[in-house]
């Protein structure tokens, strides 16, 4: 994964997108970072509607880190949501919650989360994760390709997600 590679983040809490935002910063992730703050707004953006539909300003992420625990539509709804689109089932989508519930933890993992992070309080720990983020999934990993499907009149691969898509 390039460091041109789109992280989204589903976050409502902003004490915790600034923490993720810091710890970022601190471990110099340069790779772009969009937020959106609910489980609706997350699905909005994946699927390009509503004020995303303009696909070179919110293209499709490579890792999406994913709270689990927002009103309305929840993480677990994301993922479900995520893993029933042809086009996005591919998605790297890490877990990135407060809960260490272990219901929680199978639940995520049986809805096809790659993998569940539970945020730690302390900034020097939270610094510790993103740098295992960091190491795994941008320098180990390779990602699939992800796309959404293309709006009447675009060329099949216009919204695809990865290094052969991306621009």
């Amino acid at each position: 994964m390039s460091d041109h590679v789109l992280f989204l983040v589903v976050e409502d809490n902003e004490d915790h997108v600034l923490l993720i935002e810091r710890a970022f910063a601190k471990c110099k992730v340069l790779n772009p970072i969009q937020v959106v703050r609910s489980g609706q707004e997350a699905v909005d953006y994946l699927s390009g509607k509503g004020r995303y539909t303009n696909r070179e300003e919110f293209p499709l992420p490579g890792l999406l880190l994913l709270d689990l625990k927002m009103p309305g539509m929840d993480g677990f709804d994301v993922l479900r949501w995520i893993r029933q689109q042809p086009g996005l089932r591919a998605l790297r989508v890490v877990v990135l919650t407060s809960s260490n519930e272990i219901r929680d933890v199978n639940l995520a993992y049986q809805l096809g989360a790659n993998s569940f992070l539970v945020k730690p309080a302390d900034f020097d720990d939270f610094v510790r994760v993103t740098q295992a983020l960091q190491g795994y999934w941008l320098w180990t990993d390779k990602e699939p390709q992800a796309f959404r499907p293309p709006r009447r009149g675009e060329p099949r691969n216009g919204g695809m997600s990865g290094k052969s898509g991306s621009k």
